[in-house]
């Protein structure tokens, strides 16, 4: 795997931050959990991670912080950072068992319109003040947010947001099963004009829908935002999910870098 420049370390500009921290997580978390990085093995220190990875040792203890709340590995102060044995559950989760079978972009879309359009149905006729403004912040997030892991997250926010309006904890489980996917998918999907489809509706016109309570409106604008991806992917649909997010990273850390040069 290509490696950031690791000449400027310090002079990762804000944006490039979010994107080099997905990435060397994304990087070592599979070198864990394939195996590669043995349990018990103890990581290199801060400061060598920093140097193979080309990043200031704030983005390193970014990413350690992410790894332990995985429980992927275990800090022991002033000695290190160890892999930690997982679990038969852990080792098993969805998402583990979902990127077993090198799902595509096509077959993510494939699975999330049924449930989407069924969960938004639900959250149109259930939803509460409270879900209806939590709705609100994470559509108000993503439109002010300049950052491309800002608006992926906040992405996520609002479709979890109407996932819990549902008011069925086991569609929105099953959601946020995929929710490490459609994070990966979201990455590309904010940060390529393409998406931006005239007369598709987005978050806001699906908002629209759930606050007039309009429950056939809202699935239907949900079922068109969501094929937006069938027709503006190209061949990036059958790639896998985790190597499509993977090169999309590349490109916008390589973007960045030439905005700097």
């Amino acid at each position: 795997m290509p490696a950031v420049r690791a000449s400027s370390p310090g002079r990762i500009a804000p944006q490039q931050r979010g994107l080099l921290t997905e990435r060397i997580a994304r990087e070592l978390e599979h070198d864990i959990r394939s195996g590669k990085i043995p349990v018990g093995a103890k990581l290199p220190s801060e400061r060598e991670l920093a140097a193979q990875f080309g990043a200031s040792r704030n983005v390193v203890r970014e990413v350690l912080r992410r790894l332990e709340a995985q429980h992927l590995i275990a800090v022991a102060p002033g000695r290190g950072s160890f892999v930690s044995e997982q679990s038969s559950g852990q080792a098993r989760s969805y998402d583990g068992l979902y990127r077993a079978g090198r799902p595509t972009v096509r077959q993510l879309i494939e699975a999330r319109i049924p449930l989407e359009v069924e969960i938004v149905g639900l959250a149109t006729e259930r939803a509460t003040e409270a879900d209806l403004a939590a709705m609100r912040v994470a559509n108000d997030a993503l439109l002010n947010a300049t950052d491309v892991i800002d608006k992926a997250n906040a992405d996520l926010a609002f479709h979890d947001a109407i996932a819990a309006a549902s008011g069925n904890p086991v569609l929105r489980i099953m959601l946020s099963s995929i929710s490490g996917m459609m994070f990966e998918m979201m990455l590309r999907s904010n940060s390529d004009p393409s998406i931006g489809e005239p007369g598709v509706p987005h978050h806001p016109e699906i908002l629209e829908a759930v606050l007039a309570g309009d429950a056939d409106l809202a699935r239907r604008r949900m079922r068109e935002h969501l094929r937006l991806g069938l027709r503006t992917y190209g061949p990036d649909l059958d790639v896998s999910v985790g190597v499509m997010a993977q090169q999309h990273i590349e490109t916008l850390l390589r973007q960045a870098e030439d905005r700097q040069a």
